[in-house]
């Protein structure tokens, strides 16, 4: 069978209006492990560096008191009971700044200096960019009655009316793509995985953005994405490849320009 080289465009009715010239990320390898390890390394920059005061459970006036070999302050004791904190009449209070006391200071503390950031090549990124793209087109990831890739005029970019987007989403049949957008979750109740997580079906990748992603934010199930801010998050959420995607006719004609640019910094 002879490999498709160029893709229909379509026009906001879902009318064929003309062709465009594939792009070579499409007939690459689809690649999981790495598409997960690309996907793993940009959730790793959303990390908050946690550590702690450095005179957490220090801050007292405990002290070791008395002579040592007194058999009152010292002796016969070992070294985890002491410091103490000094009562009045002559008692010995309580242990102080080591890890096993009451309000003693942390055992393990987070270190502020700990490496959190999962680091990726460049050149692997880009394939893994490239694989997720070639997975959006796969009956064997994708379930999509419609054929893949969708690819819009331009005409798509400049929709500034939520009204519009709609319309448009229904003329194309992916009204029902939309997961997540149905029952809120009472308190209380457990639920499935699937009915806990709100997902996102459907991505918009275009080229420029004249104003389509302040007309479809409050669409549920749906994002936008400029070409060259890509993310593999976005083309595979959670590492998983997959997701249905539609492009915008300049936004396929630039993909491997862009592609060659992306950096995971």
């Amino acid at each position: 069978m002879q490999e498709q080289s160029t893709f229909n465009v379509l026009d906001l009715k879902g009318s064929v209006k003309g062709s465009v010239q594939k792009p070579s990320a499409f007939s690459e390898s689809v690649r999981p492990e790495i598409i997960l390890r690309a996907a793993i390394a940009e959730q790793t920059r959303e990390f908050q560096p946690q550590g702690h005061f450095p005179l957490a459970g220090m801050q007292t006036s405990a002290r070791y008191y008395g002579a040592m070999g007194s058999y009152r302050t010292g002796r016969h004791m070992g070294i985890a009971i002491r410091p103490r904190q000094k009562l009045g009449g002559g008692r010995q209070g309580d242990v102080r700044r080591i890890p096993s006391a009451v309000k003693g200071k942390r055992a393990h503390p987070h270190m502020i200096e700990k490496t959190i950031i999962e680091q990726i090549n460049k050149r692997e990124y880009q394939k893994a960019i490239a694989s997720a793209i070639a997975a959006t087109v796969l009956s064997d990831h994708v379930k999509s009655s419609k054929a893949l890739p969708i690819v819009l005029s331009d005409e798509v970019q400049a929709l500034k009316k939520t009204k519009d987007v709609i319309s448009m989403i229904e003329s194309l049949g992916l009204s029902d793509n939309k997961v997540g957008a149905a029952a809120r979750i009472k308190k209380g109740i457990r639920r499935s995985a699937s009915q806990r997580k709100y997902k996102r079906s459907v991505l918009f990748v275009v080229k420029e953005d004249s104003g389509i992603s302040k007309a479809a934010r409050n669409i549920p199930g749906f994002d936008i994405c400029k070409v060259d801010q890509l993310r593999v998050c976005l083309l595979a959420p959670g590492g998983k490849p997959g997701r249905l995607v539609v492009w915008s006719e300049s936004a396929v004609k630039s993909l491997d320009q862009d592609i060659s640019k992306l950096s995971l910094k």
